[in-house]
């Protein structure tokens, strides 16, 4: 194991996240990882063993490169690599067109002077005061970074309350502003449904849902998923349905998020009496009706919120549905997919990038299981739902979004254990994430159903204008005998019934 340290040399979390993708796919790597030297980071780095006496030594403002190769040659070349891959020049610009590349904020203001948001990603340690300094220079904040201090993030979304100011975030990883992408979210058509989400893959799979019902989206504002906490009272998730409300683009308004605490759901309901437009409101629990207000759409789950929103928006009534295919053709989807299993085979297994896919997964199975764990990250021996982009799996490791290293362990590890009838996965697309995330897994997936049969469900969260396209993924995953249903809710509910089909044989 070595580690590499470049002495104040910063670059932000999602450069290095691909970095460590890109060693961990290099012969003989087989494990790496590039952080910034904060304490923080070094004891992730310990807890992983990919920490050095050199890394040890690491201050804040280096970066620490990390690798576990299986020889000195291997853990060399790795190092070549990253020379390569972060001194590298950018290209230059075709033209007499360029491309300014300042290193501070007030240099990017004077490159900038009619910006009027500010994207950060920095260390957790430091994002508060970047973000700070961006809200007294009057611009909105854009917080992709995590591991900010609650008391910080209220502090930020107080001063930006005074200011007539937004901060989308911390760990705000997607959201659409005037049309424009940010973060990982999918293209999807502008049109006349705002919403406000403190969840990203949420917000990725009811804008996806939108764009395939024929809809558009005016505006998509992430507020951070500790937004509806009532230690933060739902302070931008209030100032963006207020936004929201005064814009004439937007007809429709639609919330989304995993459940508000007390105070903040009874304001959120009070919100339908002045927001003025038809709403829905998506947070998905063990209890449907999140919010109990009368002029406000209940949906139940992401699929339900995105049609909802598109029926509102063309003045039509909301009907909510749990499958596309008509119940001849899921009974034979069911009936084929549970063909095979064992009488030892009856719990699903999901494997997940997306956090709030994974939660909504994990709450349709407790709906129709007993003892399903609440936890994402722990479980027994039976039903269980993972979210493998939680900080305890992705220390030491990018996000299962723009790798797919730790994916393809847990599928091998689940995929094997006799007790698995059903591997649950949602595959992701959008700015920022892997190239081919479905390729990402595939290999995994081949080899798991080589060592023995299984059935393999999956939804695919992107539209056709995303590179690559959705229709594109979902070919790749059904050629590899992948079940891949139209929406994360669907495939989540054909999990349970393929887990049931299958246990009821075995008894």
């Amino acid at each position: 194991m070595f580690n590499f340290v470049r002495k104040s040399f910063y670059r932000d979390s999602v450069t290095l996240m691909r970095l460590s993708r890109d060693l961990e796919a290099m012969a003989g790597v087989s494990s790496a990882a590039a952080m910034m030297g904060t304490p923080q980071n070094r004891a992730l780095l310990e807890q992983a063993g990919l920490l050095s006496s050199e890394g040890a030594a690491a201050q804040p403002a280096d970066l620490i490169v990390a690798v576990e190769a299986d020889c000195v040659e291997s853990a060399d070349a790795a190092h070549e690599a990253v020379q390569r891959a972060l001194l590298a020049r950018a290209p230059a610009a075709s033209g007499r067109t360029t491309v300014p590349r300042p290193a501070t904020l007030a240099g990017a203001l004077r490159a900038l002077p009619d910006a009027n948001l500010a994207l950060i990603s920095v260390p957790g340690l430091y994002a508060g005061a970047e973000a700070m300094r961006a809200l007294r220079a009057g611009l909105h904040v854009m917080l992709f970074s995590d591991n900010v201090p609650v008391e910080t993030e209220i502090e930020l979304k107080r001063t930006a309350l005074e200011r007539g100011l937004l901060v989308m975030g911390p760990d705000c990883g997607t959201a659409i502003v005037d049309g424009i992408p940010l973060g990982f979210a999918n293209a999807v058509p502008r049109g006349r449904i705002g919403l406000a989400a403190a969840s990203g893959t949420g917000l990725q799979e009811v804008t996806c849902i939108i764009a395939r019902e024929g809809a558009g989206v005016s505006q998509a504002l992430g507020v951070g998923g500790r937004d509806l906490s009532d230690d933060v009272g739902g302070l931008m998730m209030r100032r963006a349905l207020e936004l929201l409300a005064g814009d004439a683009d937007t007809d429709v308004i639609c919330m989304v998020g995993k459940p508000p605490g007390a105070a903040v759901a009874r304001m959120l309901a009070d919100a339908a009496g002045w927001l003025g437009k038809p709403c829905v409101a998506c947070f998905p629990s063990r209890a449907h009706g999140p919010l109990g207000a009368d002029r406000m759409f209940a949906a139940a789950t992401l699929e339900d919120a995105g049609r909802a929103a598109a029926a509102l928006s063309r003045g039509t009534t909301p009907a909510p549905r749990e499958f596309t295919a008509p119940p001849g053709e899921i009974e034979r989807i069911v009936a084929a997919a549970a063909r095979g299993l064992g009488p030892g085979q009856r719990v699903v297994r999901g494997v997940y990038a997306g956090g709030t896919l994974a939660y909504e997964a994990l709450m349709l199975l407790d709906e129709r299981f007993a003892d399903v764990p609440a936890s994402l990250t722990t479980g027994g021996p039976g039903h269980r739902v993972v979210d493998l982009g939680e900080d305890v799996f992705t220390r030491g490791r990018p996000h299962p979004m723009i790798d797919g290293h730790v994916r393809r362990e847990w599928i091998d590890k689940d995929g094997r254990d006799p007790a698995t009838a059903v591997l649950l996965l949602d595959v992701v697309l959008g700015h920022g994430t892997a190239p081919d995330p479905a390729g990402e897994i595939l290999p995994a997936l081949r080899a798991v159903s080589r060592a023995r049969h299984m059935a393999i469900v999956a939804s695919v969260c992107g539209t056709e204008a995303d590179r690559p396209a959705r229709a594109a993924q979902v070919a790749a995953l059904r050629d590899a005998g992948v079940v891949v249903m139209d929406s994360n809710a669907q495939a989540a509910r054909l999990a349970a019934l393929v887990a049931r089909r299958a246990g009821a044989a075995g008894r």
